[in-house]
């Protein structure tokens, strides 16, 4: 297996897959033989996350710019719908939304309460997708990712956990 390592000034060794490339961070000075061990203790999780990524991959690729257009459309929409309807039951106003094309975020909202969404979400469930409008919406409340903020999740989204399992 193909791979770049990068050393720096950290304490352990992380791997990342990303766009087909396998990156591992390794503090300064470690030795190769530790790299490589743990390249092949993970490398079944390696390997699922260069599957799931060539999938996405062939997915877009097979979209059209005419494909590409109608689900920014339908996502303005969609999107436009799930938060009035979310950000009602949970009290909430927001901003504006507007429909990006990011490939590796799927939502953000900003500290002035606007919100964007990927068109890309429109690819997945529909329970995923409510799970990120809840998702984001509750960072008008809690703009972290602490204990707080995950109650405020479940208290709309009791099974968010296995719609959050639905974008991987």
């Amino acid at each position: 297996m193909k791979y770049r390592v990068i050393y720096s000034r950290r304490k352990t060794i992380a791997i990342s897959v990303d766009k087909g490339i396998v990156t591992v961070k390794a503090p300064l000075g470690t030795d190769k033989k530790a790299i490589e061990s743990v390249i092949v203790k993970h490398s079944a999780w390696i390997e699922k996350h260069l599957a799931i990524q060539k999938r996405k991959e062939e997915m877009m690729s097979s979209l059209t710019d005419d494909d590409i257009k109608e689900l920014k459309k339908r996502a303005k929409v969609y999107f436009k719908e799930k938060t009035d309807y979310y950000a009602n039951i949970m009290g909430l106003k927001y901003g504006r939304i507007t429909i990006t094309s990011a490939e590796k975020r799927f939502g953000s909202c900003s500290s002035e309460g606007n919100i964007s969404f990927s068109f890309r979400l429109m690819l997945y469930p529909e329970a995923a997708r409510e799970y990120v409008v809840v998702h984001e919406l509750a960072h008008l409340r809690e703009m972290n990712h602490s204990s707080r903020f995950y109650a405020i999740v479940a208290g709309v989204l009791p099974d968010y956990k296995s719609r959050k399992r639905l974008l991987k």
